[in-house]
């Protein structure tokens, strides 16, 4: 059974940055690719960011490309969204689902809220 947990959440300012993380156990993120999503209030959820497994390789949101950087440490078995230049659109609740693209796990969710 594979527990994913993400944190690193909170309120920030607009212009502001978070580091959200995204801890996994019983899986493995080198050998398959993850992803971040969010869903903000009221709306549908959307993707934010990919990262390949086996390489390292980045995909994103044309939303959030320039402003954020997914990343691995795979000695930790941890995923990393890098949020930088937020902005009130980006409070939404995020989270790191695995593995790509069936997405068969999911955390709780980690909120980040950015105030104007």
């Amino acid at each position: 059974q594979v527990h994913l947990v993400e944190s690193g959440g909170g309120l920030v300012q607009a212009g502001g940055s978070l580091r959200l993380s995204c801890a996994a156990s019983g899986g493995s993120f080198d050998r398959y690719n993850s992803g971040w999503y969010r869903r903000a209030p009221g709306k549908e959820r959307e993707f934010v960011a990919t990262i390949r497994g086996s390489s390292g390789s980045a995909g994103y949101s044309t939303s959030v490309k320039g402003r954020f950087t997914i990343s691995r440490d795979i000695a930790k078995n941890t995923v990393y969204l890098q949020m930088n230049n937020l902005e009130p659109e980006d409070t939404a609740l995020y989270y790191c689902p695995w593995p790509a693209p069936s997405y068969d796990y999911w955390g709780q969710g980690i909120p980040v809220t950015v105030s104007s």
